[in-house]
């Protein structure tokens, strides 16, 4: 697929897929959509070893492009339940099951579905000009793209019910002071950081990060005890991975250790 909505390369084990559309905020349209599908999916079936998201210009995402009113045929609106479904649900879902960690650097606004998004991603770092805003209330809607699920997870329900009632602009600085995002950093600090930790997450052992990912993710679901067998199942997989031997052989040896994501 030749890409018209967003860029995307992969270095060093390093994939970074940035939307761009800077002149519409980097807003969703139907074709950004299977432009970022498809990207994904080179991901997910690759050896990268860590997904750097990103918006281009000012703006990390303003959600959906109003402006691309798709239609049905016959000249209906499409649903937007429907439209839900085959795009941003997905689009949710993917990026939560890549089997690496996945980095949301949000360089300025993230509004509507464009702030949910971010917090599909593993780790936030977001400039301190960035802000976070659930835009839905303004427009009659509820809040998608696991909006209603990520909010009252990361900060409880009355922050959950009050951002999302008022749509009210939440600053990075007071999200990152409020556990909705990984880092708040100076603005011209960003790339800095974003490069670093992708780095380090790409020397990374992506075997066990992305187990690891997984088991906080569905241990929201299980009880305890369910909790503690995955554990122990995940542990005997991982325990027998090349990562792990080298792990401890690079402890015991006092060296740096070279995993290779396997």
């Amino acid at each position: 697929m030749s890409y018209q909505n967003i860029l995307f390369d992969v270095m060093g084990g390093i994939a970074r897929l940035t939307l761009n559309r800077p002149d519409r905020l980097n807003s969703f349209n139907t074709a950004m959509h299977a432009e970022v599908r498809d990207a994904l999916g080179k991901v997910a079936g690759s050896d990268v070893r860590v997904l750097v998201l990103t918006g281009a210009g000012r703006g990390f995402c303003a959600g959906q492009d109003l402006g691309d009113r798709a239609v049905a045929p016959g000249g209906a609106p499409l649903d937007l339940g429907e439209s839900i479904e085959k795009n941003y649900k997905p689009l949710v879902l993917a990026l939560r099951a890549l089997p690496m960690p996945v980095i949301a650097a949000v360089n300025g606004v993230a509004a509507g579905a464009g702030a949910n998004i971010a917090l599909a991603c593993d780790l936030v770092i977001a400039a301190r000009s960035a802000s976070f805003v659930q835009a839905f209330s303004k427009l009659g809607l509820v809040p998608d793209s696991g909006g209603t699920w990520f909010l009252p997870r990361l900060l409880g329900n009355a922050r959950a019910i009050g951002l999302t009632l008022l749509g009210d602009k939440l600053p990075a600085e007071q999200a990152a002071q409020w556990g909705l995002i990984w880092r708040c950093v100076e603005d011209a600090e960003l790339p800095a950081a974003v490069d670093g930790l992708a780095a380090l997450l790409a020397a990374a052992p992506t075997r066990g990060l992305a187990r690891t990912k997984q088991a906080i993710y569905e241990g929201w679901g299980r009880t305890l005890e369910q909790q503690l067998d995955v554990e122990r199942d995940y542990q005997r997989e991982l325990g027998r991975s090349a990562d792990y031997a080298e792990g401890v052989a690079a402890f015991t040896q006092k060296r740096p250790p070279k995993f290779t994501g396997r």
